[in-house]
């Protein structure tokens, strides 16, 4: 007979149970699978901040940090199965890199009181604190993205694209819809032909999507890609002789992995991006002293300063200064769930505390509040350059069109309350 996945993962996890006082992070990575070479970076990262926490400063508050990684091959169901066996060991905080696992664990954070933190992805409207008490999506959104792209073509023509044409590549699953309300609003309020292409998973097939690119010649293409599907679309663009710097993905379809492949035919290709680029930030340094030099890195080495692994390790740093906040405001180190919602919800980073934390200009300031769980929703453009091998920033932070984006939030907030009878707080 076989075990269920749920008993294998909870068997497996027996034998290194924190000790009480630890403060407990799961990782619900994904090593194996179809978007494993975006998941293998974002997990290193993760796993390595938080080390380097333990090894250099004796955790957080004098807490160790402990991080239990649970595999969901980036699958909805193994996802819940690896949340329900976690919570139990004391977790404060999960971080599911889905959408698809981020939906339906809402409901759960929520009855089991667990903050769920899901940087640039997961639920758009869930940075309403009013109705999604337990969800924080800070610093940006799929949605502010979305607008911050259209913002940054805007700038590139003029400040008019009336009449232009731009496509919308995207996942055909939860994540990559998300966007369509946002760009179909912003058509009607700037002029622009929306066109939308649905690949469907996991995003080997782009033959027909990219014909059609070819006969309508859109005047950008915008992508909302993740895993395979980012570098055969490249590659398609390539083929077709799309100019590739009127190409831009979200910070999902922005790796060193889905460029590479198409070698010096994606020369030009841009991305949004929520945080920065490159090695050149202190806390590198540190990484390499406490962590990989002393043999204590989670994955082989090679993923270290990528994109997705620096993104990772964003994330780790935003929990942990939730965690940090989160011991002032409890006046206790060994702080429950609880206490961990509190740090989220008064969380402040400031451009100040990124630069002690050896991260200088690196994300965007923010603070969080009762109402507002989301942040500025502000995001740079970087751009490939294939002969270098690397990815170069080439704008500051620009803002989202809130106009747009703040209506559709609370649209679809205030329908998410009625739908299951949530009473609106922070009044």
């Amino acid at each position: 007979m076989k075990m269920k996945f749920t008993a294998l993962v909870a068997a497996a996890m027996m034998a290194a149970a924190p000790a009480m006082a630890d403060l407990v992070v799961p990782s619900l990575s994904y090593r194996t699978g179809p978007y494993a070479p975006g998941g293998i970076p974002y997990a290193d990262g993760f796993q390595d901040y938080f080390t380097l926490l333990n090894e250099r400063d004796g955790g957080i508050g004098g807490e160790k940090v402990v991080v239990p990684e649970c595999e969901t091959a980036y699958n909805t169901e193994k996802g819940v199965e690896c949340y329900e066996a976690t919570k139990g060991q004391g977790a404060l905080v999960y971080n599911p890199l889905s959408t698809g696992i981020t939906y339906q664990l809402i409901p759960k954070v929520t009855a089991d009181g667990i903050a769920l933190y899901t940087p640039g992805y997961g639920r758009t409207s869930a940075s309403n604190g009013k109705v999604f008490s337990n969800v924080f999506n800070y610093p940006a959104n799929y949605w502010t993205a979305a607008s911050v792209a259209i913002k940054y073509l805007l700038d590139e023509n003029g400040g008019d694209l009336k009449g232009k044409k731009i496509a919308l590549v995207y996942h055909n699953s939860a994540y990559g819809k998300e966007p369509i309300r946002t760009l179909e609003e912003l058509a009607k309020k700037h002029g622009f032909e929306l066109s939308l292409l649905p690949v469907d998973h996991p995003g080997q097939e782009q033959k027909s999507q990219w014909l059609q690119i070819r006969r309508e010649k859109p005047d950008n293409v915008i992508m909302y890609g993740w895993g395979v599907m980012n570098a055969v679309a490249i590659q398609e663009a390539v083929n077709i002789k799309y100019p590739m710097d009127q190409f831009i993905g979200i910070w999902w379809s922005g790796a060193e992995h889905d460029v590479l492949p198409a070698g010096d035919g994606a020369n030009g290709y841009k991305a949004l991006t929520m945080h920065g680029t490159g090695m050149d930030y202190p806390v590198y340094a540190d990484l390499k002293k406490y962590v990989a030099d002393a043999g204590k890195g989670a994955g082989a080495g090679d993923q270290v300063g990528t994109v997705l692994y620096s993104r990772g390790m964003y994330a780790a740093m935003v929990i942990a200064e939730a965690l940090r906040t989160a011991q002032g405001i409890a006046g206790t180190s060994a702080i429950n769930a609880q206490q961990a919602l509190a740090g989220f919800e008064n969380l402040e980073i400031t451009e100040a505390r990124m630069a002690e934390l050896g991260l200088p200009d690196f994300g965007q300031a923010f603070k969080s509040t009762c109402e507002d769980h989301g942040g500025p929703g502000m995001a740079r453009l970087q751009q490939w350059d294939a002969a270098a091998k690397k990815w170069n920033l080439i704008t500051g932070w620009i803002e989202p069109d809130m106009d747009v984006i703040k209506p559709l939030i609370m649209e679809d907030s205030e329908a998410f309350a009625k739908e299951n009878n949530i009473t609106a707080r922070c009044n």
